[in-house]
């Protein structure tokens, strides 16, 4: 079974994110990048579906060429090799770009299932899955907490808001998953070693055939309008109890129009 994994690199949350004043995209220079938390359960649950079902894993990363530090912690994991969608042209796609090049991609390498993190945790979109389920024309199934294939069908728990549903497709599919799915592996210093000499495959939009006209900045179909940064954290307000400490705490909040 061919199963190919949707990672992206996003800035690190622990520090400032910007967004660049020239074309009000987020300015990946200014934090470290770090491998999209809720991608390590995708790739884990990829792994883990390879372990019972054989296979090869397969990672698969649109971004700059910094983003090959995702694509090796993703390899020490266990993945076996990886695709690197990178081109200056698709620089400021936005998610219906991104899911065309994607698309365009795994048309090209080839896929029995699609596993994708639910979200990132810098455009949190939630919406990758399923347009590249609708482009690739394959079932969705998303927000997976439980993942299970037998023969060419897959059966996957989906989280709703009263519990669960169980959702039924025969493969090739796109799933993504949640948090909850597993507890991703920590790279052994073994699998680090072992990943530098995994394969790593290069596309640019010319190799996927994508069209420049589609994707970008420029073609992009939303847009950030305008930005400010936002003002420092003014001090908070200490309410001194003296016996009517409630009143004043209520009027504070009265005063801000929480209650």
């Amino acid at each position: 079974m061919n199963i190919v994994v949707c990672v992206k690199q996003v800035p690190d949350t622990a520090t400032e994110r910007k967004l660049r004043s020239d074309d009000k995209t987020l300015d990946r220079d200014a934090a470290d990048g770090v491998i999209n938390e809720l991608c390590e359960y995708a790739v884990e649950e990829a792994l883990r579906l390879k372990e019972a079902h054989g296979g090869e894993v397969t990672v698969l990363t649109m971004g700059p060429d910094k983003a090959t530090d995702t694509i090796r912690k993703a390899l020490a994991m266990g993945a076996d090799k990886a695709v690197h969608l990178v081109d200056p042209a698709l620089h400021g796609s936005d998610a219906l770009s991104t899911s065309y090049a994607m698309a365009q991609t795994l048309k090209k390498i080839g896929f029995d299932l699609v596993i994708l993190g639910s979200e990132s945790t810098d455009a949190r979109t939630g919406m990758l899955a399923a347009m590249l389920a609708e482009r690739l024309g394959t079932p969705q199934l998303t927000l997976a907490n439980k993942v299970e294939i037998s023969g060419t069908g897959i059966t996957v728990q989906r989280v709703t808001d009263y519990g669960f549903d169980k959702v039924e497709a025969s493969l090739p599919a796109v799933v993504s998953v949640v948090e909850k799915i597993n507890e991703p592996r920590y790279p052994s210093f073994k699998g680090i070693m072992a990943a530098k000499k995994k394969p790593v495959q290069t596309f640019g939009i010319a190799d996927a055939e994508i069209d420049a006209a589609l994707v970008g900045v420029a073609n992009a179909w939303s847009e950030v309008a305008d930005f400010a940064v936002a003002p420092p954290r003014a001090a908070g307000t200490v309410v001194k109890d003296e016996g009517d400490g409630g009143v004043k705490t209520a009027d504070f909040l009265a005063s801000k129009k929480f209650i």
